[in-house]
């Protein structure tokens, strides 16, 4: 083979192998026997095989998950609580050169605030304001993250799990506040019909006739059973007013 084309063949090989492709969503940093160079934005670049390496870095919302943490929370109650951390790359330079495994460093801080926070309030607490707990988490994580060109975006809290006899206490708890609102729906009905019979009584008393129409639409009602006897008395104006003598 002609020296002369393998060569050319080398140098080609040389020059493709430093093709490097960079996504949008991505940045390279660039270096260079091992020493920081510049970051590479997105597009077609070019690097010097051999002398030049690069390492990529994700700039979109990455989310982690915060493992089951065993937490005792202010009133002693045993639970195990799970949560997720979502984060963004703001300045890849600093969260590659100022910490190893930056995802790992996160989880691991996010494990330790999420014990922190929720073993100083009570069961409660935890179950009715889960959104504070998160901001809370969040603060202290991102106050570590900030100087590693890391923004912690948001920390939520998943699922809280509790030991067996907490959970039948709580559903206990929750039937007899059902009970207690159903009867107090039940008193407040009955109190509103008392109301409402005795302001008809009222308006009944004050006319014979409406209450001779409501006796004739009860002996209606009556009727309507087949099986039914009815006494129908003798209304007053029939009798003679002098009967008591």
């Amino acid at each position: 083979m002609n020296p002369t084309l393998i060569f050319f063949l080398v140098i080609a090989l040389f020059l493709l192998s430093g093709i490097r492709i960079i996504f949008e969503y991505k940045r390279a940093l660039k270096f260079r026997f091992g020493k920081y160079v510049k970051t590479l934005n997105p597009g077609f670049r070019w690097i010097i095989p051999i002398v030049e390496t690069i390492q990529v870095v994700d700039i979109r919302v990455i989310t982690i998950n915060i493992i089951s943490q065993e937490v005792m929370t202010e009133d002693n109650v045993p639970c195990s609580i799970d949560g997720v951390v979502f984060f963004q790359i703001k300045n890849p330079e600093r969260a590659v050169l100022e910490v190893e495994e930056f995802s790992f460093a996160i989880t691991q801080l996010s494990q330790a605030a999420l014990r922190d926070v929720c073993g100083k309030v009570e069961l409660d607490t935890i179950l009715s304001k889960r959104e504070e707990m998160g901001k809370n988490i969040k603060t202290i994580v991102e106050a570590e993250t900030s100087e590693w060109g890391i923004e912690i975006i948001d920390v939520k809290i998943k699922d809280i799990q509790l030991p067996e006899n907490m959970r039948r206490m709580m559903a206990n708890q929750a039937e007899a506040e059902r009970s207690r609102r159903a009867r107090i729906i039940l008193a407040q009905a009955e109190e509103q019909a008392a109301d409402m019979l005795l302001q008809a009584g009222k308006k009944i008393d004050q006319s014979p006739s409406a209450i001779k129409l409501r006796l004739y639409q009860t002996l209606s009602n009556i009727a309507a059973e087949k099986n039914s006897t009815i006494l129908f008395p003798f209304p007053e104006e029939v009798l003679p007013r002098n009967s008591k003598e």
